[in-house]
């Protein structure tokens, strides 16, 4: 049997739990965070939609592609894109360009960044500050302003219509990147391993590849792939250095895919090529998330 006073009790504590869910710091934090997951769920959304609707439009027949009605899976799904872009053009040669320049472009900035990166970010000189800064500076220029002087030089130097000379002008803007980020990374590292390093007769550069790179690893993985990531899809110098398929790359052969007639757009193969140069970048990513995550944050607390 309940004790006198336990029902007015148990009532008093029910009010109170009640009036705590209605408290406005509590709508407010439930409120917030609805919007964050909306905010949330609409950045993904966005994200995700122009890649979905890649994927889904290379399977389409291309009547679905001009047809009134919404198909939003591709019934019935078709590969013949697919194999127009690999049987119908030399789109194989222009995936074999883009990994050169890419990778060569990728190799090259680490190697020449980390070497200058390491001597801005160590070593002691007075004007390391002023071009810190003045390679900061090369990356605010828009390409469009150094396209004349570049195609000069690459016609003077007999480059044009080249892989070397697409490394080159691709350099241009990668190289500060790499040097910018990878100097934060070793301004954080601790000077005792290179002390002890010089005190054992290791040369700046035997320390640089021995005793600093190694602990650079998620750094060099993020400038590496954002390096790469930017050579892969650049347009502008492909388009202006190249000539005919023999180095053009595949944004620039996405470009020139011709229709049938002068008035026909493609855009089942270009859907289908887009995927095929979307796929190799977005497994990149997923292989590597946790090192670019790691390398990300570390420049970010060291920069």
């Amino acid at each position: 049997m309940a004790r006198p006073g336990t029902s007015t009790l148990v009532h008093a504590q029910v009010a109170a739990r009640g009036r705590a869910l209605v408290r406005p710091g509590w709508v407010r934090r439930r409120v917030g965070r609805l919007l964050f997951y909306l905010i949330i769920a609409g950045i993904v959304v966005y994200s995700v939609f122009p890649f979905y609707w890649a994927v889904t439009s290379s399977f389409k027949p291309s009547v679905d592609l001009f047809s009134e009605r919404l198909k939003w899976i591709p019934s019935p799904a078709t590969l013949v894109h697919y194999v127009t872009v690999f049987f119908g053009a030399n789109f194989g040669k222009n995936l074999l360009n883009s990994l050169i320049v890419a990778g060569g472009v990728t190799g090259v900035a680490l190697t020449l960044g980390c070497l200058a990166a390491y001597a801005l970010g160590r070593l002691r000189f007075p004007p390391r500050n002023a071009v810190l800064y003045l390679v900061l500076a090369m990356t605010m220029f828009p390409q469009i302003s150094v396209l004349s002087g570049l195609f000069v030089l690459l016609q003077a130097l007999r480059l044009f219509n080249t892989h070397v000379g697409l490394i080159l002008s691709y350099l241009l803007f990668t190289l500060p990147f790499t040097v910018w980020v990878m100097t934060s990374y070793f301004r954080g590292l601790p000077r005792e391993l290179e002390e002890s390093a010089y005190v054992d007769g290791a040369s700046p550069l035997v320390t640089l590849l021995r005793v600093v790179l190694p602990l650079t690893g998620p750094g060099l993985v993020t400038t590496g792939l954002l390096s790469f990531i930017a050579a892969w899809n650049e347009f502008l110098f492909a388009l202006t250095f190249t000539v005919g398929e023999r180095v053009r790359t595949v944004p620039v052969a996405i470009a020139f895919f011709g229709g049938a007639t002068a008035y026909e757009v493609p855009w089942g193969p270009i859907m289908a090529a887009s995927v095929v140069v979307t796929t190799p970048l977005v497994v990149l990513v997923l292989l590597f998330q946790q090192r670019i995550v790691a390398g990300l944050t570390a420049g970010a607390v060291k920069g």
